[in-house]
Order: structure tokens, then C-alpha cells, then sequence
């Protein structure tokens, strides 16, 4: 039983209109609103509000938006949570703290596939994400100014997903470049163009040197070690960062390592 015959739904034409607005507010009526809770509720809004976190809970998962349009036979409308459409919807629910909750789930699904990617992201993002929400928590902002920090948030994730293309880089590639603290000063005046050029090394020297069980061999991380910190000597990488850009890169190499031994 999939999850809309699982909310008591018979009929779900308004789906169709493609948009998350006429989902979560269109699909059910009044009646079936008080049905689906199985009580007779305060006031209606609260009903609402109550089912709408249900359907909220019920089609996102921790991995993103669940296909319920697929399983309902209904063309699939573009409700990523990056695409700008999407992001406009939200910004118009009228209950705006469900439009918390649905952004704040699905930035956190978009999280956890990032942390298998890219590990200097995830980091960076989960850092951006839990300081609105925690704000938000303790009541020091309004749920319309925590959307428009989760929405932008949302954004820079999107513009994030593209920085590999713009600098030729690969996906694995840019994970390792974003290891090397691109964005210290004193890392930043080697230039673009050399810390590309040691990106794609990293990429080259360490997947050709672990092997499945190389995070508890204490003999092949020294031995990568020692290769990555020769990378960063020979294009002159800051002495005082090459400690902590080799312990990323090997975090980075660890997430990806896996896939690689598997290709």
C-alpha cells in the first residue's frame, strides 16, 4: 500500500497541477482531514497542520523526496529541493512552520548524500544549517526569516553542485580540492590553476594506492600519507597547512575509497 491509499486518499487528480503547494493543501479535504486523524479536531487549521506533517513525514525520506507521484500513476512535476521552482513554492505556504520543517528535512536528506561525496561540504553546509534551525529553536528569529536562511542555503548548494564544471573538475576531484582549504588566504595565492593540478594528482596517486582494507592497515596510511604530503612539497603548499590538508585529504579518501576498490 503506497503512502497516498495509506492516507485514505481515493481520489488524487490535484497532484497533477505539478506544484508542492496543491500537494499538501489540495489533496485532502476537510472531511478527510478528520477522518485521516480518527478524532474531532480543536480547530480545523489545526487538522491541518497536523495532517500536512503527516504527508510531510510520510514522502520525504532522509534521502530526499520519495517518488509518490510515480507510484500514484501521475506525471512527476520538478520539485527538487535545488531547483528555483521549488524554492518559490515553499517560500509561498502559508503555514510557514511546515515550510520549516519540509526545507529543514530535506537539506538534511541533501546532507547526507554529500557527506559520501564530499566531506569538506557536508561539513561546511551542516554548520550553515544547524545555526538558523538552532535560532529558529530558541525563538530568536521568525519562521519567515529561518526559510529565507534555509532557502538560500538551499541555493548555495545548487551553485555548489556546479563548481566541479566550472573549474574541469571531476566530482572526486573537486572533493580533494575543497581538502586543500581553498579558501585560505595563504592557500589561495598558489592559484586556481596549481591547486587544480594538485587536486587531480591526489585523485591519481591515492586511488591507485589503497586497497580495501587500507583504513586499518597502519602501513599503507603512512604510506599515503607520505605520498600526499610530496604532493603538496612539489607545488609548494603552505608548510604550516600541509598537516591539516593531509588528514582531510585522507578523510576525503576514505569516503571514496570504497567505490574505487569496487569499480
Amino acid at each position: 500500500m503506497n503512502d497516498l491509499h495509506a492516507l485514505g486518499i481515493a481520489n488524487c487528480e490535484s497532484v497533477r497541477v505539478g506544484t508542492l503547494h496543491a500537494f499538501c493543501f489540495s489533496l485532502l479535504s476537510q472531511q478527510e482531514v478528520f477522518d485521516y486523524l480518527g478524532r474531532v479536531p480543536r480547530r480545523p487549521e489545526e487538522a491541518l497542520d497536523h495532517a500536512v506533517r503527516q504527508i510531510i513525514s510520510r514522502v520525504v525520506s532522509p534521502e530526499g523526496v520519495v517518488d509518490i507521484f510515480a507510484a500514484a500513476g501521475l506525471e512527476k512535476p520538478d520539485i527538487s529541493i535545488l531547483s528555483a521552482e521549488f524554492l518559490v513554492e515553499v517560500r509561498g505556504l502559508p503555514q510557514r512552520n511546515l515550510a520549516v520543517e519540509l526545507l529543514q528535512k530535506l537539506l538534511k536528506g541533501k546532507l547526507v548524500a554529500r557527506r559520501r561525496k564530499n566531506l569538506v561540504q557536508a561539513r561546511a553546509f551542516a554548520e550553515m544549517l544547524e545555526q538558523p534551525i538552532r535560532r529558529y529553536q530558541n525563538r530568536a528569529i521568525e519562521a519567515a526569516q529561518v526559510i529565507e536562511e534555509l532557502i538560500q542555503i538551499a541555493r548555495q548548494m545548487r551553485e555548489a553542485n556546479a563548481r566541479g564544471e566550472s573549474l574541469g573538475l571531476s566530482e572526486d576531484e573537486l572533493a580533494f580540492y575543497d581538502a586543500l582549504e581553498t579558501n585560505d588566504s595563504a592557500v589561495k595565492v598558489l592559484g586556481d590553476e596549481t591547486l587544480r593540478g594538485i587536486a587531480r594528482e591526489l585523485v591519481e596517486t591515492v586511488r591507485n594506492n589503497v586497497t580495501i582494507d587500507w583504513t586499518l592497515r597502519e602501513n599503507v596510511r603512512a604510506q599515503l600519507r607520505v605520498l600526499v604530503k610530496r604532493i603538496l612539497r612539489k607545488h609548494g603548499f603552505p608548510p604550516d597547512k600541509q598537516e591539516k590538508a593531509t588528514q582531510t585529504v585522507l578523510e576525503q579518501a576514505a569516503l571514496l575509497s570504497g567505490e574505487w576498490v569496487a569499480a
